[in-house]
C-alpha cells in the first residue's frame, strides 16, 4: 500500500512538473509559435480518454475488491437494517448513472474528435432530450428524498412506547458519562451549574430532587438486546457528536440543550463477536499487533471486538480518544449488572450525609468540652 501511494505521488508531481513546464513554454511571448492539433493528435487524445475511462473504472473496482472489508458489519440496530439498504441503493443508482455517463462522455469524445473538414452540426434545442434528462432525474432524486424522509421519520420517532430504557449520555473533554434512571427509570434533574467536584456530583444532578436519588452514574454503557433505548445527550463544555456505528446511531450534543436518539439493539456483543466479518477483522488486527509487539511497540495487547461509542466531533487535542465501551446483553445480564451499580443517593448524598454528620459531632464535641472546661473553673 505505500509502494503504490509513493508512486502515485510521484506520477502527480511528474504531472504537475510537466504542466509548469508548458505554461513556462506559453508565457515566453518572443517564440511565435502556433500549435494546431491534426488528425493525429485528436486521434491519440481520444485514445488516452479511453485510457482514462478504464483507469477510472479500474481504480474503482480495485477498491471495492481491497477495501471492501473495513466496511462496518451488519447493523446491530432495528433501524439499522433500513439505513442500509437506503445507503446501498443510492450507491448502485450513482454508480450506475456515473458509468454509464462516464461511459458515453468518453466515447462521444473519441467518435466525434476534430478531423480535417469536418464541421459540427448544432442543434438550437431539443424538447426530448432536454425533457428526458430533467425529468428523470427529478423522479429519482425524488423517490431516494422522499424514502430517506421517511427512513429518518421511523428513526427520529422517539416517544415513551414500549417501555423504552431512559438513558442519559454526558459529553465533556474527553470522556463520556452514562447515568441510569434507576428503578422508576426516571431521569433527575440536572444541570451544569449545580456541579459539584469536591462531592463527586460530576453531572451536576439536582440533590433535592427525588428522581434523581435512584440515579445510576457508570463509565461503561451496558444495553438490554430487544428493548428501546431513550437515550438524551447532553455536553458540558463543547459540541460533541454521540457515534455509535455499529447502531447506525448519531446524534450532537450541543451545551445548554439536551438532544435525542433511539434505537434498540438487536444483536449481543457475544453474537457480533462470532459474525464472520468482525472474526476476520479481530483476526487481521491481531497480527498486526503481534507483529507490532515482538518490535516492542507498547499498547500491542490482543484486541477483542467490543461496541464503541465515539465523539465524531472535532472536540479538541484529545478527540481521538474520547470513546466509551458498550456491551450489549440479555435482559437478564443487564438486569443483574444494574442491581450492583451504587445509586446517586448511595454516593454523593450519602457522603455528603456524613460529612455534616462528622461536621455535627465535632461541633457537639467542642460545645461539651467548652462547658467542662467552664464547669472547671
Amino acid at each position: 500500500m505505500t509502494a503504490l501511494l509513493t508512486f502515485t505521488v510521484l506520477v502527480l508531481v511528474a504531472i504537475a512538473i510537466w504542466q509548469m513546464t508548458k505554461i513556462f513554454e506559453l508565457s515566453q511571448t518572443k517564440t511565435e509559435r502556433t500549435e494546431i492539433a491534426n488528425d493525429s493528435d485528436n486521434k491519440n487524445n481520444g485514445y488516452l480518454l479511453f485510457a482514462f475511462l478504464i483507469f477510472i473504472y479500474g481504480i474503482t473496482i480495485f477498491s471495492f475488491a481491497k477495501y471492501s472489508k473495513v466496511l462496518l458489519p451488519e447493523a446491530a440496530s432495528e433501524h439499522g437494517g433500513d439505513y442500509d439498504q437506503l445507503m446501498w441503493v443510492s450507491f448502485a443508482i450513482i454508480f450506475f448513472v456515473q458509468t454509464i455517463t462516464q461511459a458515453l462522455l468518453h466515447y462521444f469524445g473519441y467518435k466525434y474528435r476534430g478531423q480535417k473538414g469536418r464541421k459540427a452540426l448544432f442543434f438550437a434545442d431539443n424538447d426530448r432530450l432536454e425533457f428526458i434528462w430533467t425529468i428523470i432525474p427529478v423522479i429519482v432524486l425524488a423517490g431516494l428524498i422522499l424514502w430517506g424522509l421517511y427512513t429518518w421519520t421511523n428513526i427520529m420517532d422517539i416517544n415513551e412506547d414500549d417501555d423504552p430504557l431512559v438513558v442519559e449520555l454526558y459529553a465533556q473533554q474527553f470522556n463520556w458519562t452514562a447515568r441510569y434512571g434507576g428503578d422508576d427509570n426516571v431521569l433527575g434533574e440536572a444541570n451544569v451549574r449545580l456541579i459539584d467536584i469536591d462531592n463527586a456530583n460530576v453531572l451536576g444532578l439536582n440533590e433535592s430532587d427525588p428522581n434523581a436519588e435512584d440515579d445510576i452514574i457508570v463509565k461503561e454503557l451496558h444495553l438490554p438486546v430487544g428493548r428501546k433505548i431513550n437515550f438524551k445527550m447532553r455536553s458540558q463544555d463543547v459540541l460533541h457528536s454521540a457515534y455509535m456505528p455499529h447502531f447506525r446511531a448519531q446524534m450532537n450534543c450541543v451545551p445548554g440543550m439536551v438532544t435525542q436518539f433511539s434505537f434498540t439493539p438487536t444483536i449481543t456483543t457475544e453474537e457480533m463477536r462470532l459474525n464472520p466479518d468482525v472474526v476476520d477483522k479481530v483476526k487481521r488486527t491481531n497480527a498486526i499487533r503481534a507483529k507490532k509487539a515482538a518490535e516492542g511497540i507498547p499498547n500491542s495487547d490482543p484486541w477483542e471486538f467490543d461496541y464503541i461509542l465515539l465523539c465524531n466531533k472535532i472536540c479538541g487535542k484529545s478527540h481521538y480518544n474520547m470513546q466509551m465501551k458498550i456491551i450489549v446483553e440479555t435482559e437478564e445480564e443487564f438486569n443483574t449488572w444494574l442491581a450492583e451499580q451504587k445509586s446517586f443517593k448511595e454516593t454523593v448524598m450519602v457522603d455528603e450525609s456524613e460529612e455534616e454528620e462528622q461536621a455535627f459531632n465535632l461541633e457537639d464535641g467542642a460545645d461539651v468540652e467548652l462547658e467542662d472546661t467552664t464547669s472547671e473553673e
